[in-house]
């Protein structure tokens, strides 16, 4: 009986930690060096992934050479699939004086990273602009 408890709380505490959260720090860019922010990533019951992207400190798109209009949110998953997550507008209220922003989004599937892109137009399909900030270090791990 001891056994059949021990396996079950263990068992418990597995699932516990494997709906945890996850945390991916973003690596600072050239490009706006005082920029900064993480992406969490936390699995749902129903196996999709929540992902809440975090930044501080960005400068205003407008601000960048070539000037920009807009931030787009990328990813790239456990299959190898790139996918857009959403925008980060400075003019469109989801920042503040600071320049903080969040976006909060649901994806079917595991996120390997995410990178920010600034782009002329928000609408893009693929990734054109140069990369702010990437969970991506120069070795390939987060």
């Amino acid at each position: 009986m001891k056994t059949i408890k021990s396996t079950l709380f263990i068992l418990a505490m597995a699932v516990a930690f494997a709906s945890c959260t996850q945390k991916m720090n973003f690596v600072k860019s050239n490009v706006v060096p005082a920029a900064e922010g993480y992406v969490k990533v936390k699995k749902d019951k129903n196996n999709n992934y929540d992902l809440t992207v975090t930044v501080e400190n960005l400068a205003k798109p407008g601000d960048l050479t070539p000037a920009r209009d807009t931030y787009v949110v990328w990813m790239q998953s456990d299959r190898n699939e790139l996918q857009k997550l959403g925008q980060i507008r400075v003019a469109s209220g989801l920042f503040d004086n600071s320049l903080d922003g969040e976006l909060n989004t649901t994806t079917t599937v595991e996120p390997e990273w995410v990178f920010i892109t600034a782009e002329r137009d928000g609408n893009v399909r693929n990734p054109i602009g140069e990369t702010i900030l990437t969970t991506r270090r120069n070795n390939g791990l987060f």
